[in-house]
């Protein structure tokens, strides 16, 4: 089982802005959809309630991880923690790469479990109330990198680039 955290991060390390995306970027949302089709994807309640459409993502297995035991949604499989949500992504279709897509919360917790990220570095500084963890370069090694210009309906131009877990003592596990 591979964990792959997919994030978008501004310069500042902001991920997120009064429940919502502090950007508009096209060209990053159909990267996304590519990377997390057909894998269970793993996020927390508010990032479930952030989406623009009730319900869940096509494609994909949704797990939400929330501590309200009496919180449901239709579409979704509820988990009350991160390990227990990524035994159920692991069951699901796909469950060979898990994919974890936020919010900040669910980020601090899985970045420890996670073998790769998969960053959207948004080549801007904008205001926000959500950040990522920091990426430990001790920990983090750069495998894949592109440059991607601003397009007609991006606000930003982005760098993706996806981070292995480094071997070693200092990147084990936790």
């Amino acid at each position: 089982m591979t964990v792959t955290l997919v994030v978008a991060i501004a310069e500042d390390g902001v991920i997120g802005r009064e429940g919502g995306l502090p950007w508009r970027l096209s060209t990053d949302m159909k990267r996304f959809k590519a990377l997390t089709t057909g894998h269970p994807i793993v996020m927390g309640r508010k990032t479930w309630e952030s989406f623009p459409k009730p319900g869940p993502l096509p494609g994909r297995t949704n797990i939400v991880v929330t501590r309200d035991r009496s919180w449901q949604a239709e579409g979704a499989q509820v988990a009350h923690s991160l390990e227990a949500a990524l035994e159920i992504a692991a069951a699901a279709p796909g469950g060979e790469d898990i994919c974890v897509i936020g919010g900040g919360e669910v980020y601090g917790q899985a970045i420890g479990r996670a073998d790769r990220l998969a960053v959207t570095h948004v080549e801007a500084r904008v205001d926000g109330d959500t950040r990522f963890p920091a990426i430990d370069p001790a920990v983090w090694h750069a495998v894949a990198e592109e440059r991607v210009p601003a397009g007609e309906r991006d606000e930003y131009p982005t760098r993706f680039v996806l981070y292995e877990r480094s071997k070693g003592p200092a990147a084990a596990k936790s």
